[in-house]
């Protein structure tokens, strides 16, 4: 079963802030423009659907459906809006309750004034223009963390924005709920793996927990060579197949072990309700392959995955897919591996040892078995294809100790120079913005980790607004970027972290 939630119920509220003074015919206007304004959104095919709730006229009306907001699994965040002049003292109770996501939308009802007929029941009418600083300067007042965005709800670019922080709070209302299976621990000696679990229960919601690989063998184990068959059936019809592995090639059986492992850890997944997973090549156990195709075909399916352990990587992969479900593109986990530094032609070739999920391609992939010189086991089964060309972003979280850091790179997924017959595990080639030397220089800065999430399906709003919300530090390499400004802008923020005691 996919873990992706495209069908589960997600909602985003429609807030509507007035008061009573305007009397019973005006707030039926509010009541009717504020609806046509909550549509306006609907009809815009957000990755949620917007649920109007009826105008706000009180603190106490407000504080009671903030606390609903709050208790609805369903809903992921709340839109509020400023129709008229709506006292912010009134919302104080309910924004300092509030623990999902706003967007603060400055909108109005209508796009052109009606310049010949303006009264004053009209200027009455229609002052979100005055409402909505009202409701800002309470926010701040509040240190609310908040997205805004200006512009009539008819905009393009406003629904556009609107559409990137709704899915930021579906990938942290993901997070809220994700469980991540460690099977095994990290890899030894290494550093950036580590991390503060405790600390990222607390600050993003991800439960994650350790199991004995053998645990998983015992349910690898019990899976029947009728439901191994069918999907070997599956793989057939999926992708082209090395001879070697058909029925009656020589290392079939390869490949009917390494549908075990898949439907055995999917069961697994499955059974304990969990999102995402690691592995680790240093610690198998009984498994006679190191997973490598069924990795592949999780994370294709939605599941976050982290090598060597890593579980930060695995959150932030789930919390990605979930954001990124319905778009184009794809989303995987990726390690820069070695670069390509021929001047003005400088790029990374990214890969892992076998886990590059195939939603970075249009193409089909190939199944193939090669030799793997470490893990001391069989030679597992891997898909294997190259990323299309696409604009892209990789991002990576570490613990900082004081804190976690998300760091960001803009790059341009391209194809390889030349063709890689000898790679035997899928890859993805990219040039970093604003140059290699200027991206690795302040990745490297950064602390930022070697295992990464490369998506072409998400943009850096979608990542901004996604840090915004969790109150975690965000630092973007882009077009604009040179190292000693990036390296300033890391300086301040760790003023800021260390003035304010925040950890995030």
């Amino acid at each position: 079963m996919p873990v992706n939630t495209s069908e589960t119920a997600r909602e985003i509220w429609f807030l509507t802030g007035s008061q009573g003074l305007y009397g019973p015919g005006t707030l039926q206007q509010v009541a009717e423009q504020s609806q046509v304004v909550a549509k306006r959104l609907a009809d815009a095919e957000l990755p949620a659907q917007i649920v109007w709730k009826p105008v706000l006229l009180d603190a106490g009306a407000i504080h009671r459906l903030l606390l609903q907001a709050n208790s609805t699994p369903e809903c992921v965040g709340v839109i509020a809006w400023m129709h008229t002049f709506s006292p912010a003292k009134m919302w104080i109770a309910g924004l300092d309750a509030l623990r999902k996501p706003l967007l603060h939308l400055h909108t109005q009802a209508n796009v052109a004034l009606p310049w010949s007929t303006i009264d004053m029941d009209f200027m009455n009418l229609n002052q979100a223009a005055h409402g909505d600083r009202e409701f800002g300067y309470i926010q701040s007042r509040l240190q609310v963390p908040r997205k805004t965005v200006a512009g009539h709800v008819e905009s393009p670019s406003v629904q556009e924005r609107v559409g990137h922080w709704a899915r930021a709070a579906i990938g942290v209302a993901e997070l809220r709920s994700l469980k991540v299976a460690r099977f095994g621990d990290n890899m030894r000696d290494v550093a950036v793996t580590e991390g503060d679990k405790v600390e990222a229960q607390l600050r993003f919601g991800v439960s994650v927990n350790t199991y004995s690989v053998n645990d998983l063998v015992t349910v690898v184990d019990e899976v029947t060579d009728a439901e191994i068959s069918t999907l070997v059936e599956e793989y057939a019809d999926t992708y082209a197949v090395a001879p070697e592995l058909l029925p009656d090639g020589a290392r079939h059986e390869s490949l009917r072990y390494g549908a075990r492992i898949e439907l055995g850890l999917r069961s697994f997944l499955t059974a304990g309700g969990f999102g995402a997973f690691t592995s680790n090549f240093e610690d198998l156990g009984g498994l006679r392959q190191l997973p490598g195709l069924a990795v592949q075909r999780l994370m294709a399916d939605g599941y976050g995955f982290g090598g060597e352990g890593d579980w930060k990587t695995s959150m932030v992969l789930r919390g990605s897919k979930a954001m990124a479900e319905g778009l184009p593109g794809g989303t995987s986990f990726m390690e820069d591996y070695t670069y390509h530094l021929v001047p003005g032609e400088e790029k990374i070739l990214g890969a892992h040892m076998l886990e590059v999920c195939p939603s970075l391609t249009s193409t089909r992939p190939a199944l193939e078995i090669h030799p793997l010189s470490i893990g001391d086991r069989e030679d597992p089964v891997r898909l294997r294809f190259t990323a299309d060309a696409a604009a892209g972003i990789v991002v990576g979280l570490a613990d900082l100790g004081s804190r976690f850091r998300l760091t960001a790179n803009v790059v341009q997924v391209v194809e390889p120079d030349e063709d890689l017959p000898r790679l035997p595990v899928a890859c993805a080639v990219w040039k970093p913005e604003p140059s290699l030397a200027t991206a690795a220089e302040s990745w490297l800065v950064a602390g930022a980790p070697h295992h990464t999430v490369l998506t072409t399906a998400l943009d850096r709003e979608v990542y901004e607004d996604f840090a915004d919300m969790l109150s975690v530090e965000l630092a973007v390499i882009d077009s604009s970027t040179t190292v000693r400004g990036f390296q300033r802008e890391l300086q301040w923020t760790n003023a800021y972290h260390h003035l304010t005691g925040l950890k995030g």
